[in-house]
């Protein structure tokens, strides 16, 4: 039986729980090693999560049994700030995890569903940079991103409006 899931904003106070969710988006090929926790302070890694709530901060929480599991969000990365999907200066870079036991139940389809409704009128375009094995590649093509860039290892895709 599935859970019953919410969605609520992201807050301030959610920072700690955002640090975990950088961490959980960070794609590890199964059979790989986990990555030590500290690689989300790396600065070209920090900047999805360092200082949430600026004007363009964008994001919502996936709660089941009162418990955040998951987490959708988006950020205006620019300038020496520009983010791995980076498309250009007014489209804001995506990034979504789930924790590792709520994965494949659905959560994160209705997670970024959410988001997407929410964020279709304030954005032309959204971006996200995903590593060439993930099997999240199959979810962002049924929502109906597009591949605008490979790198040897990573697509950048971009989900347009209108």
């Amino acid at each position: 039986m599935m859970p019953e899931i919410s969605i609520r904003p992201l807050a301030l106070d959610d920072e700690a729980f955002l640090w975990e969710m950088l961490y959980q988006a960070i794609y590890v090929p199964e059979g790989e090693p986990a990555l030590p926790r500290d690689v989300v302070r790396i600065p070209e890694i920090r900047i999805y999560a360092e200082g949430w709530g600026k004007p363009d901060d964008t994001g919502y929480v996936a709660v089941v049994d009162r418990k955040p599991v998951g987490a959708a969000w988006l950020r205006l990365l620019t300038g020496e700030q520009r983010g791995f999907g980076y498309v250009d200066d007014i489209t804001p870079e995506l990034s979504i995890a789930l924790l590792p036991g709520y994965r494949n139940r659905g959560i994160g389809s209705l997670l970024l569903k959410h988001l997407l409704e929410q964020v279709k009128t304030r954005y032309s375009a959204i971006c996200l940079s995903v590593s060439e094995g993930n099997p999240a590649i199959h979810l962002y093509h049924r929502l109906g991103f597009e591949v605008v860039n490979r790198t040897h290892d990573s697509y950048t895709m971009l989900k347009r409006w209108g």
